[in-house]
């Protein structure tokens, strides 16, 4: 296998073909919960677009907080052109394999907001309604959608989550939701999601917690909240801000089955 030193030597390889004005375009697909880079969209996958500056003295990371990430560059021909990516879709040729190390971390997102203030005045009528339609404590269903995305119902974090609840693309697919930017359609997306992860654990809203961030497989996988310190952040952030919702509607206080990770 060929060890390419650094994400910059892919990005070289992998764009191979002329460049507009010292610029080109990577696309980074997201395809039930893998990342691929391509020089064109994958069918099939989320693709979002990343601009390049060759003149940059480092290219950015666009694989994430992966760690090691061993993989092979492809070729195929693609409406009429010849594409690469790291993804073996049908009629591709293997070019090279690669070694690329990235920064570690785990398969968790941070989201995007910050621990502040309640926003109660954001979206009332749709966290109102899907809290009734799930059954979902709306102080928890804001808790999240505070720590995600600050209600911002047009975020993209680095790893392709979207919307107001940052669904991953896999997740809007699973819960119908077609626009995953609505932020009515992603807030009942993320209540229905919510939902079933609290039926899983029993209302235990820790694991419910850790699991919409690192997913289900990752907390099954460590028996319990992941060792990731991303993770263990985001349950300590959910659980203030759910604390904070709680008082700002007149609730009682926090439940204990919400606690800090351990």
């Amino acid at each position: 296998m060929l060890r390419l030193r650094g994400f910059a030597l892919l990005c070289a390889v992998a764009l191979l073909g002329p460049a507009a004005a010292g610029a080109r375009t990577v696309y980074r697909c997201v395809r039930d919960g893998t990342v691929s880079l391509a020089t064109a969209p994958e069918p099939g996958s989320e693709c979002f677009p990343k601009p390049l500056d060759d003149n940059a003295a480092a290219l950015p990371n666009l694989w994430g907080a992966m760690g090691v990430v061993h993989g092979s560059l492809y070729q195929r021909e693609q409406d009429g052109k010849t594409v690469y990516s790291t993804r073996n879709l049908p009629g591709s040729t293997k070019v090279l394999g690669f070694t690329v190390a990235t920064p570690a971390g785990s398969p968790a997102h941070a989201g995007l907001g910050k621990v502040g203030r309640p926003r109660l005045d954001e979206f009332p009528k749709q966290f109102k309604s899907a809290a009734k339609a799930t059954g979902v404590d709306e102080a928890w269903l804001r808790a999240i959608a505070h720590a995600e995305s600050a209600y911002d119902e047009k975020a993209l974090s680095d790893k392709g989550a979207q919307g107001v609840m940052q669904l991953m693309p896999q997740t809007s697919r699973s819960y119908g939701v077609k626009d995953p930017f609505s932020a009515q359609a992603s807030i009942s997306g993320g209540a229905r999601h919510l939902k079933d992860l609290q039926t899983l654990y029993e209302g235990d809203l820790t694991l419910v917690a850790a699991a919409y961030n690192a997913g289900v497989g990752a907390v099954a996988q460590y028996g319990g909240v992941p060792p990731y310190a991303e993770t263990q952040d985001y349950v300590a952030k959910v659980q203030t801000l759910y604390g904070s919702y709680r008082t700002a509607m007149g609730l009682a206080p926090l439940p204990a089955q919400l606690q800090p990770a351990q």
